[in-house]
């Protein structure tokens, strides 16, 4: 079953967030981790021509030709300096996306995604989608206590306008 919760909870999902979590809830029994062990690759793979039709631009494969290179620093010229990859890209570069399997808590790969989105020009929303079910614990809930943590602390100020956490 797909969840999802948009942080800040003060605030509503726009209408090509939406679109994005409308993907997910089609594809719902195709990628739903408590029955299927499916790697963010092939994950990603079956969400492709929802998500392409949606708006969105989506990693080709694991070549750099097939990558998603968001900018991050300009240098002389306007030369891209530094840049991040990204599963997904909105055509207006406004919401980034990543798809996490295994690794999301494990590796607290959350918190690099968090941050390299946080780091992309123009980008304004993150869409982190993970597994409800990984190695008997629920990545969804590790991530969203810990989302609900960072905006109710009120703490850190991310540059984002707000993160969508995905469960599949």
């Amino acid at each position: 079953m797909i969840r999802y919760q948009f942080f800040p909870r003060s605030v509503g999902i726009t209408e090509q967030i939406q679109q994005i979590v409308n993907c997910f809830t089609k594809v719902d029994e195709q990628i739903n981790s408590t029955d299927k062990n499916l790697t963010s690759n092939e994950v990603l793979a079956i969400l492709r021509e929802h998500l392409v039709e949606a708006g969105m631009r989506v990693e080709g494969g694991k070549k750099r030709a097939q990558k998603l290179s968001v900018p991050v620093l300009f240098g002389q010229n306007n030369r891209i300096d530094k840049y991040f990859d990204a599963d997904g890209l909105s055509i207006d570069g406004k919401i980034v996306l990543e798809v996490e399997a295994g690794r999301a808590t494990e590796n607290n790969q959350f918190l690099k995604d968090i941050f390299q989105a946080s780091m992309m020009y123009g980008v304004e929303y993150l869409v982190l989608a993970v597994r409800n079910q990984y190695r008997k614990h629920d990545d969804f809930a590790i991530i969203y206590t810990f989302l609900e943590t960072l905006y109710i602390s009120n703490r850190l100020q991310l540059p984002l306008k707000g993160i969508l956490l995905i469960g599949y």
